[in-house]
């Protein structure tokens, strides 16, 4: 689980950038950088939530 806590710090902390950037600059590339880094974030955070239940019921998928 904690692979999976770093990759979705990493990406969260690049969308956040790329997403401010967007807003305050207009630009385009880093909306795109952004949009992109949301769509790698969806099938992390599943994942997550698999393992954090699998972990609450006491049974280990790592």
């Amino acid at each position: 689980m904690k692979e999976t806590l770093n990759q979705i710090e990493t990406l969260t902390t690049s969308f956040l950038k790329d997403a401010c950037s967007q807003l305050d600059k207009g630009n385009k590339a880093a909306g795109l950088r952004a949009r992109r880094a949301s769509l790698e974030l969806e099938p992390l955070l599943k994942r997550f939530r698999k393992l954090s239940l699998a972990a609450a019921s006491g049974k280990e998928l790592d």
